[in-house]
Formats: structure tokens, sequence, C-alpha cells
């Protein structure tokens, strides 16, 4: 029984690293109480922005390909009020829309090329430009830097 469990175990471990399917459902919005959801696949018919940056949490240069927040917000309709960012563990922040530029942060669902399983931080990772500007390097843009990213509220 003992081995049975450590199969499971690893098992699980696996599955936990595999990256998501396009049409697997990685992202649910609400704006003013209604919800959509998003899959990599919808995600990727948005404007494509790709941000090559170094982060405090990776090694080395990383490139990132991913839709500008604000084209996201954009498709939903959203001009104003707080976006509330928050990953599958219930870490959450709070971004105003106004502080949104039209090319940082962008929804990161690619790094190197490749999708980004929960263990990699993914499948959906908030980057800004942070190498661009010294305005990237400060402690509320590296808290506003969610990962795991799967829900997005809009309070108005």
């Amino acid at each position: 029984m003992r081995v049975f469990s450590q199969m499971i175990g690893v098992l699980l471990a696996v599955l936990a690293t595999v990256a998501h399917a396009d049409d697997e459902i990685v992202l649910t919005t609400t704006v003013d109480g209604m919800s959509r959801s998003f899959t990599i696949a919808q995600l990727q018919e948005l404007p494509v922005l790709t941000v090559t940056t170094e982060t405090i949490w990776t090694e080395g240069e990383q490139v990132f390909e991913g839709v500008p927040l604000s084209a996201l917000l954009n498709e939903l309709g959203v001009t104003e009020g707080v976006a509330n960012v928050q990953a599958i563990n219930d870490y959450a922040v709070d971004i105003p829309v106004e502080e949104l530029g039209e090319t940082a942060p962008i929804v990161a669902y690619y790094q190197n090329g490749d999708t980004m399983s929960r263990r990699t931080k993914g499948p959906l990772w908030l980057i800004y430009p942070y190498d661009d500007s010294a305005d990237f390097q400060t402690e509320l843009v590296y808290s506003r830097s969610i990962w795991q990213m799967d829900r997005l509220n809009i309070a108005k």
C-alpha cells in the first residue's frame, strides 16, 4: 500500500508540472458581476507583446510573451476602476486601472517560448519590463508581479 501511495504522489507531482492545454480555462474574469473565462488560445487572439527582461525570481534574461493587461481590460470593456488580480493560492493584489501602461504589465503565457506550468509560476504570470526603467524595480511593482494568476476581478 505504501508503494502505491508513493506512486500516486509521483503521478500527482508530474501532473502538476504539465503545461495547460490551449483549450483549458486558465483565467476567469468578473466585471460588474459578469464572468468571462479565457483559455490560452483565447488570450493569444488578443494583442501580443514580448518582454525580454531579467527578474528577481529567475536566473538571467528571460523572454515573456503575453497580452498587455491594458489590452485584456479593453477587451472586457474596462476603462476605470481597480483590477484585483488573484493567484491559484489566493494571493491577491489591487492595481488601479489608471496606473497601467499600454505595454506594461503583460499577462504572460509563455516564458522562453514555452507554456508555464504551476511549478514554473504559470500558467499566467503578470510581468513588467523590469530592465526598462527603475520605475519597474520597486517593491510595489514586485508585489504586483503575481504568478500562477488565475482570476481578475474589476471593482468600479
